[in-house]
């Protein structure tokens, strides 16, 4: 089985291009939605945030407030350090631990999909590294438009995150999110192809 790291700027349609290999037959493991999941009241993590972050943290259905949160946090770079230092190690043992569940069930690749995944140092885990682009106006546009920021602050979010430039420095892959769906199933194809083959050799 090949471990590949899947990974793009905020907005620049990594969920779109997960969806894809999924489909094509990778078992996919979303680091944000474990991360969901490790937060849950009842969960340890949903403690630490807490007596973290204080009250404006926790939103009135008792649960972790995302939104509050990420407004926090993308203000302070050293807050967001504190967060990501408090998330990380837990949100990495469990996906350690999906993936050693991929293995057994036979699955030949098997896809992390991260936002952080260069970031954290996560991608020296990994068999390869695919980083899914987009520009600059289309992400603050979808960004925007789907999760209701305004353009300040999801530009700050957008600035928060380390440059495609940069990170292209650590993929194998590079899949432009510019055009058509035909077309980024095309790249996408492409890409599973070359995998397949990693993971048989």
């Amino acid at each position: 089985m090949v471990v590949v790291g899947l990974t793009g700027g905020i907005c620049s349609g990594k969920s779109t291009v997960a969806a894809m290999f999924q489909r094509l037959g990778a078992t996919v493991i979303d680091a944000d939605q474990v991360a969901h999941e490790l937060v849950e009241p009842g969960q340890p993590l949903f403690e630490a945030v807490a007596s973290t972050f204080g009250g404006e943290a926790v939103g009135t259905d008792g649960r972790i407030d995302r939104r509050r949160l990420g407004a926090i946090v993308f203000a302070d770079p050293e807050v967001r350090r504190r967060l990501e230092a408090l998330l990380h190690p837990a949100i990495i043992e469990e996906c350690e631990r999906r993936i050693r569940q991929a293995e057994v069930s036979g699955t030949r690749v098997c896809l992390i999909d991260a936002a952080l995944l260069i970031e954290s140092g996560w991608y020296a885990r990994c068999g390869a590294v695919i980083l899914v682009e987009a520009n600059e106006a289309a992400r603050l546009d979808r960004l925007v438009k789907s999760r209701g920021l305004g353009q300040d602050e999801a530009m700050l979010r957008i600035r928060s995150q380390m440059a495609q430039q940069e990170k292209r420095q650590y993929a194998h892959y590079v899949i432009e999110n510019e055009g058509s769906l035909e077309e980024i199933a095309r790249q996408v194809k492409a890409v599973w192809e070359q995998l397949c083959t990693k993971a048989s050799s």
